[in-house]
């Protein structure tokens, strides 16, 4: 039987090896197909070209996203997870850019800082690329090791062991050892001592317990040296409390760095959170004003040194390498979209009447607006790290443990998804957001922008906008019960749509009527089922992962059926020219959604802009449309 046990452990071994090495190779496959469009998006000179290489990259680039999300949940070390999800997420932002970046490059082909801005985001999505390959292939680019800055949080903790490890090994440890890791540590501190946004009394401080760490050391040694001169086999009491006070003043010291990165960090978010300076670039861009540019343009680029400045200060004390790079990319990220959001802005200040300079501007400064958002919660997870509450995590399984009955659980609460369930759940996500944009670039070509089924259409294409949002971890549906009630209200929307479908069928010829009704009714069918979904009572997390898992996926399927729907209205409209009175007054779809279970704020706040996303469906539409024109 041991015999045997082991050569089924061996083929097993065999199988996932060979399984690993597959994904391994297709994900390899997809970057090279996506490079090689990457190449020719870069080099098309015309936009009928480009929006047909575009539509071949977008679902090369959505199929290269499951892969990775896919092997971004099977990795288990932390490290490598945290540096993937930092290059997915330069891909998703990146995407939307590239688009943008290169029309405005197509429209205005003599324009410098176009040119500059489009090659920029170019430059960066091969970066992230190539950093996905090093970390499925577990390789470096010309066989260079991988190398990252410490951090003081990690040298304190490596000091403080050093110095413990004195106590069992009297001779083991060089005296110039400790000195030079102290000393390393102390001119790291100078990040925080020679920053401008450290505050006198936490400079004073931070310099206070580094004259301490320096004599406190200097005792150590000194008692440490005695005993070994003494030839004694064990610490003495004079080294126990020299041991002791070391530790004691490098943990204040720590505590004390803590405290000054996350209150600079902090104040400094608020500072941001109105956009200010963007809002001067966007609207000195529209006016053409290049000398309110230029200062707006000098305050931007303070603002980038400043949240760098302070993503090195997180970076320092952040608790561990997960976070480390993850603050690591909040600096890579506002060090180069700063300069993009400049190069962008002076190419609409140069053409202000151009409404894709301003697009592009639009998407630079939304990418910004949003890693502002990611570092507010980047210091959430910093704090939560340093109270405690990180290993209050349990490990997650997607299915029920086997042999294990849940006939005693409770009905779970509403709950929030984790890192890892947002993770699993990212690849629906995408799709549900891709969803979106086709509809609202279908929506972008009605003429009539008070027809009630557009409207409902709008309204619906909102709703799943915050379900995606979700999946995120972003917007104002906070736990899984607030997307199951979101979840109906854009079922009972779709049973309205419903109605007024038929309403308009009625004002056709017999053809085009039953060729509306035919897709018209899957609503009910579709609404229903999602209705059933979300008020089905489900027991466990990995139940109430499934029923979120099952409840967007059932959007997707109506947010598809939508979308031909409100393509094949579009048609009938402009064959019949019908006369849309038969609708009514059109009632405020905004008013249908759903009310916010935190504080009692309309969804409407956070979907002013909704349909101002600019994502791959809706400005391939608007392509062609200016191709048309």
């Amino acid at each position: 039987m041991i015999k045997a046990a082991r050569l089924l452990l061996s083929s097993v071994t065999k199988v996932l090896v060979l399984a690993d090495k597959v994904v391994i190779k297709q994900i390899i496959n997809s970057r090279s197909k996506v490079l090689a469009t990457l190449e020719h998006l870069e080099k098309v000179s015309s936009f009928q070209e480009f929006v047909q290489i575009f539509s071949q990259f977008g679902n090369e680039m959505v199929e290269f996203a499951h892969l990775t999300g896919d092997r971004q949940n099977d990795l288990k070390d932390e490290k490598k997870k945290a540096r993937m999800a930092a290059a997915r997420a330069v891909l998703e932002k990146c995407t939307m850019m590239l688009l943008t970046a290169s029309k405005t490059c197509l429209r205005h082909p003599d324009c410098e800082s176009a040119r500059i801005n489009k090659g920029g985001v170019f430059h960066r999505m091969r970066l992230a690329l190539d950093q996905v390959i090093e970390i499925v292939t577990d390789s470096r680019p010309n066989g260079e090791n991988e190398i990252h800055p410490t951090s003081i949080y990690a040298d304190i903790k490596e000091f403080k062991m050093k110095v413990e490890s004195l106590r069992d090994n009297l001779h083991g440890i060089a005296k110039e050892n400790l000195t030079a890791m102290l000393e390393l540590i102390l001119e790291h501190t100078e990040d925080f001592t020679d920053s401008a946004y450290t505050s006198h009394e936490h400079r004073e401080h931070i310099l206070e317990l580094s004259r301490q760490a320096r004599v406190e050391l200097e005792q150590l040694v000194a008692v440490w040296k005695q005993a070994q001169c003494l030839k004694a086999k064990e610490a003495t009491e004079e080294m126990e409390l020299a041991i002791i006070k070391t530790r004691q003043c490098m943990s204040e010291l720590r505590r004390e760095l803590q405290n000054t990165a996350l209150e600079s960090a902090g104040e400094l978010l608020k500072c941001y959170t109105e956009h200010v300076v963007l809002k001067e670039l966007k609207a000195s861009g529209v006016e053409g004003n290049l000398e309110v540019l230029a200062e707006s343009t000098s305050k931007l680029s303070e603002q980038k040194e400043q949240l760098c400045e302070t993503s090195q200060l997180l970076r320092h004390i952040s608790g561990n390498e997960p976070l480390e790079i993850t603050c690591l990319h909040a600096e890579e990220t506002f060090q180069v979209i700063g300069p993009q959001i400049i190069s962008a802005a002076q190419t609409l200040a140069l053409h202000p009447s151009s409404k894709i300079a301003k697009e592009n501007l639009e998407v630079f400064c939304e990418a910004w607006e949003s890693q502002l958002n990611d570092m507010s919660i980047l210091l959430k997870e910093i704090n939560d790290v340093f109270e405690g509450r990180r290993g209050e995590k349990r490990a997650y399984l997607s299915l029920p443990r086997p042999g294990k009955h849940t006939a005693n659980l409770k009905v779970v609460k509403a709950v929030k998804l984790d890192a890892e369930e947002q993770a699993k759940i990212a690849k629906l996500g995408l799709e549900l957001r891709l969803h979106t944009s086709d509809v609202d670039a279908e929506t972008e070509r009605w003429e009539d922008q008070e027809n009630e089924i557009l409207r409902q259409a709008q309204s619906m294409s909102s709703m799943a906008y915050s379900m995606y949002l979700f999946t995120r971890g972003e917007g104002l549906l906070k736990t899984t019960q607030d997307l199951f009630h979101q979840a109906e209200i854009f079922a009972e929307e779709g049973l309205r749509l419903h109605s007024s479908l038929h309403a308009f069928s009625n004002q056709l010829e017999e053809d085009e009527k039953s060729s509306l009704l035919m897709e018209a009714e899957r609503f009910p069918t579709l609404c229903q089922q999602l209705q059933l979904t979300c008020r089905t009572p489900v027991h466990g997390k990995a139940a109430t992962f499934t029923k979120v898992d099952t409840s967007i996926q059932e959007t997707i399927n109506m947010m598809t059926v939508l979308m031909k729907v409100l393509s094949l209205c579009y048609k009938l409209l402009k064959k019949y020219k019908v006369d849309h009175t038969f609708l009514g007054t059109p009632h405020s779809w905004r008013g249908n959604q759903m009310q916010t279970v935190a504080n009692g704020e309309s969804l409407e706040a956070k979907n002013t802009d909704t349909f101002g996303v600019k994502s791959l469906e809706r400005h391939m539409a608007n392509l062609t449309y200016l191709e048309s024109k």
